[in-house]
């Protein structure tokens, strides 16, 4: 007499599996929880998109305050604020969020883990914010608070460069389109607005750097930008900061040659650091191409 053992198999709550056969194919279907928490943020991320994009428009053909851009620069006159032309690069930057926004918008539809919304998480919403109140603060010449809004918005998109591992070579072609270039250029924009605004804000006051010169101050800060974007080449292997330093000192030479008194080492040095940058940029190319 055979003696038959029957064992029994426990089943886990945690997946609820489904048996689907076709044509003699037996399928598993693993049905995954919905996360509403993630759903929720990633709507928000859009509404606050939406909101930015508002907000910017309006200061420009409002405008907010009832001045531009260009006639706030001129409130506080230093030689590192770049020409009016610079800032249009916002137009790119939002363009290239849209991206982002774009990604969120697939992973929603289609279902997918909305990774990349786990991983930004509330902070894009906070800098969406920071950008808006940034706005207001300027356009009604609230600079010392303008400054400290810049800064906290610097701290947020750090915050987010350091959660999408923004400085590292694991991305496929479209997360690095439509998630590493939009965040790249957003911070290294932000970077340089800080430095520009804290120079406004020296002036502002007119007192801090007191015995230093206008001229020297101003070759002080190129200098400073010049090395954060020889940093972000080679120890963080970012070009796109690079690229919009060269752009914003391009902005400063536009500005310094149209006006009365032409600072004529203002300019050498300008452009030796542009000359510095690029170097630095085509190293890390053919670095890159080599890898």
């Amino acid at each position: 007499m055979f003696m038959s053992k029957v064992v029994k198999k426990k089943i886990t709550p945690k997946k609820m599996v489904k048996k689907n056969s076709i044509k003699g194919i037996s399928k598993t279907v693993v049905k995954k929880p919905k996360n509403i928490w993630l759903n929720i943020l990633a709507n928000v991320n859009i509404v606050a998109f939406i909101a930015t994009l508002i907000i910017n428009y309006q200061a420009v053909n409002l405008p907010i305050g009832g001045m531009t851009t260009g006639q706030l620069s001129d409130l506080y006159p230093n030689l590192f604020t770049p020409a009016p032309i610079t800032f249009s690069i916002r137009g790119l930057i939002y363009l290239a969020l849209l991206g982002f926004v774009i990604r969120q918008m697939v992973d929603f539809s289609k279902k997918n883990s909305l990774w990349i919304t786990k991983n930004v998480g509330i902070r894009f919403i906070l800098a969406s914010v920071a950008n808006i109140a940034w706005i207001f603060a300027r356009h009604y010449q609230q600079v010392f608070l303008s400054l400290l809004i810049l800064i906290f918005f610097l701290v947020t998109m750090i915050m987010i460069a350091k959660r999408v591992k923004l400085w590292e070579k694991l991305w496929t072609r479209k997360e690095k389109l439509l998630v590493q270039i939009p965040f790249s250029i957003y911070l290294w924009w932000i970077s340089v607005a800080t430095i520009a605004n804290a120079a406004a804000w020296l002036v502002h006051i007119q007192r801090a750097m007191r015995g230093m010169s206008p001229i020297f101050r101003t070759i002080l800060v190129i200098i400073v930008a010049t090395l954060l974007a020889l940093m972000a080449l080679w120890k963080k292997y970012n070009i796109i900061f690079a690229l919009v330093v060269v752009r914003a000192f391009i902005g400063i030479i536009i500005k310094t040659l149209s006006a009365e008194i032409i600072y004529g080492q203002i300019i050498r040095v300008l452009g030796a650091c542009i000359a510095v940058i690029t170097a630095g940029i085509g190293r890390r190319l053919e670095k890159r191409k080599n890898n």
